[in-house]
């Protein structure tokens, strides 16, 4: 499991004052309580399709059923049904347009050079044409709207009828009924126009006086929009929502029977009356302290757990107040959905909780604060089994599907696990409730993709943190194990022997902490920077030596040890002017602990018997190990440096090699500070024998 990233002493941390932390676990209980809704829940909770698992409910006082949005929609449809579209007669229509025909017929006579027609002829033609004008203005002159047609009609097979529709006309505040059937429109009236005109013997140029009459045929009914949605807004206003009433003392639902759809309804009416009669009877004092009671009692238990099994978190109220604050910010964000009324809570991101928690923390703190948020938040939720089922399965796939983040392409995939897993228990929920899949409202899915969606900006949210907290996550570890970051890239160019130990030693560590239980994202990235320190001397470091020259040959055995020591000291302040985090330079301060540079403390020996011997020249000035992955950097960078050393490397000889590197790094109580067992360190070295052999391809005797 892996576990925190975060350089932590205890005893020496400043931010571990308890009074600190009890300000901060009551400031967000109280916070909590504020955004908690200052009402009495109904006691009981239920399921359409489940069985009543309470005592026989009797109604406590009368109270109207509500109508369910099935119904309401029903209802809307009939009312709306028998409201009739209002047209307003334009009287003036009719006038101007048969004055402006009589007009204008003297002129497009005389254009068209028809000398052939008298005078007398032509005023049967204008007697004709305003007759036909007159009697089609008279019965009215309509465009008929898509949105009446076909409104209310059981006819199917007439598609002419089904076009027409009942509307009231007003004129002068006077309102008369009418049917489209009986007006004209501007298509028909042209109809109408030509009809009439064939059966006309009096007029020979029956196209000429057609065509000119179509000029003049425009609407005299002239629809009211405004009127006609103010006329249905009122019919709508009138419909009931409730459809009868359970008196006092009548039995709405027996113990073990099935809820059906009616039962449901009852159930969901009395649950609606009793919050309403709530918020002016109940008392709120005795509300908000059941309410401080329940988040104090969650909140203690979140504290419980940290003091006994993530000490780490517990002793630093930087990390604490992190939790608080992603705590609070999200039941405040519920809170405030719930507040407003959006259309679902499912919309709300609820699994980012877990997602930040487990970056930045580990897979055991995520799942005991998102359990712990979850039961808060069903506190103040409709339907809270619903909720908690959907949040809680979520929450864990969520929490599960990036235990082992080493790839960016794994949000994605993790977003896509999280709604199908929401998709699932929705429709699973929906068949246990109804049986069918027939009334399901797929558009509910929608809140799901949203919240997924929203999921996402938990990845910049965790930077912030990181950045303001001083945490260092799994992404920021997996952009420092690139090989061509800034400090790995010059490493390679400049002690490239160097860059390719370290590359093995990241290898070997790696492996041990998957086996013994580690961050191996960690330890990895400790392992590519714990020797940055040589490059300001590489030829000093045999790794990086030309075959015929060692400067060392020119030193006192004092000076080399030095010029190897100081690779430390460098490589620490080397990482600080590139801001590697703190978490890594503990890598580089620990790797070699506070042993001794043996090579050259055994040539000072030999070359001064008789010289008393500063072991401090020699010695690593420390610290050790603090972690059990910087312990196992420790030993494998030990391990993969002696191994190149071997000039004929057996099964045996790799053994023993391993074995005594360990043995000389417990005598020298290098582990005292590590949460490192001897059971580790057995695994750790069986385990580095294994890979060695590999490495130099030692046969095994069968």
């Amino acid at each position: 499991m892996a576990k925190l990233k975060i350089n932590y002493a205890r005893g020496k941390n400043q931010n571990n004052s308890i009074f600190i932390k009890g300000f901060l676990v009551i400031t967000t209980i109280l916070l909590i309580c504020i955004f908690l809704p200052k009402q009495p829940r109904f006691r009981y909770e239920f399921q359409k399709g489940k069985a009543w698992n309470h005592d026989n409910l009797v109604s406590p006082y009368n109270f109207a059923v509500l109508k369910t949005q099935e119904e309401l929609n029903r209802d809307k449809e009939q009312i709306l049904k028998t409201v009739q579209p209002i047209y307003n007669l334009n009287v003036n229509t009719s006038k101007e347009q048969i004055d402006q025909f009589n007009t204008d017929v003297i002129e497009k006579w005389q254009i068209s050079n028809m000398d052939s027609l008298s005078k007398q002829q032509l005023s049967v033609y204008q007697n004709v044409g305003s007759g036909l004008l007159g009697y089609i203005y008279g019965r009215g002159v309509i465009s008929l709207n898509n949105r009446y047609q076909n409104k209310g009609s059981s006819s199917e097979n007439n598609d002419e009828a089904n076009k027409q529709y009942n509307f009231t006309l007003t004129n002068n505040n006077l309102a008369q009924q009418k049917n489209t059937a009986d007006i004209f429109t501007i298509e028909t009236a042209n109809t109408y126009i030509q009809e009439a005109l064939e059966k006309n013997s009096k007029i020979d140029r029956k196209g000429w006086l057609s065509d000119i009459l179509k000029n003049y045929i425009t609407l005299n009914y002239i629809f009211d929009e405004n009127l006609t949605n103010k006329v249905e807004q009122n019919a709508l206003s009138n419909i009931s929502s409730t459809r009868g009433v359970v008196q006092k003392g009548e039995l709405i639902v027996e113990k073990d029977k099935v809820i059906n759809n009616d039962i449901y309804q009852k159930l969901e009416s009395l649950r609606k009356a009793f919050e309403d009669e709530s918020k002016i009877s109940g008392n709120q004092s005795y509300v908000a302290l059941g309410q401080f009671v329940m988040i104090s009692l969650c909140m203690m238990l979140l504290m419980v757990f940290l003091f006994f099994f993530r000490k780490s978190i517990f002793y630093n109220n930087r990390l604490v107040s992190i939790i608080m604050i992603i705590i609070v910010a999200m039941l405040g964000v519920l809170s405030w959905s719930i507040g407003i009324k959006i259309p679902s809570l499912y919309y709300i991101p609820y699994c980012s909780v877990p997602i930040i928690i487990r970056v930045l923390f580990d897979t055991r703190v995520a799942l005991n604060i998102h359990l712990l948020m979850v039961l808060i938040s069903a506190l103040f939720v409709p339907n809270s089994y619903e909720f908690v089922f959907l949040q809680l399965t979520a929450g864990m796939v969520a929490i599960y599907s990036i235990k082992s983040l080493v790839k960016r392409e794994q949000f994605l995939i993790s977003a896509i696990i999280i709604l199908s897993t929401y998709i699932m228990g929705y429709i699973g929920l929906f068949l246990t409730r109804n049986g069918s899949l027939h009334n399901i409202y797929w558009s509910d899915i929608l809140p799901f993709v949203v919240s997924v969606g929203l999921t996402l900006l938990a990845y910049p949210l965790i930077y912030a943190f990181e950045r303001l907290f001083g945490i260092v996550s799994d992404l920021t570890l997996m952009e420092l194990t690139n090989s061509n970051s800034k400090l790995l890239r010059e490493l390679s160019l400049k002690a490239p022997g160097t860059f390719q130990h370290s590359l093995q030693v990241a290898n070997l560590a790696e492996a041990a902490i998957y086996k013994i239980g580690g961050n191996p994202l960690l330890v990895r990235a400790g392992a590519l920077y714990h020797d940055i320190g040589k490059m300001l001397n590489p030829l000093f470091f045999i790794e990086n030596q030309k075959v015929d020259k060692n400067p060392h040959s020119e030193l006192t055995p004092e000076q080399s040890a030095q010029i190897i020591i100081s690779h430390v000291h460098k490589g620490i302040e080397m990482a600080k002017r590139n801001l590697l985090p703190e978490v890594v330079i503990d890598f580089i301060r620990t790797h070699h602990g506070t042993t001794r540079v043996e090579y050259f403390y055994r040539m000072f020996i030999k070359n001064n018997p008789d010289k008393l011997v500063d072991e401090s020249i020699f010695r690593y000035p420390g610290p050790v190990p603090i972690s059990k992955e910087t312990a196992v950097l420790m030993i494998a960078d030990s391990v993969e440096a002696a191994s190149r050393a071997m000039k004929d490397p057996t099964e045996e000889s790799i053994n023993n090699l391993v074995d005594k590197i360990i043995d000389y790094k417990i005598s020298e109580k290098q582990f005292i500070n590590a949460n490192i067992t001897m059971r580790d360190i057995t695994e750790i070295s069986e385990i580095f024998k294994s890979m060695l052999k590999s490495i130099y391809h030692v046969r095994i005797d069968y």
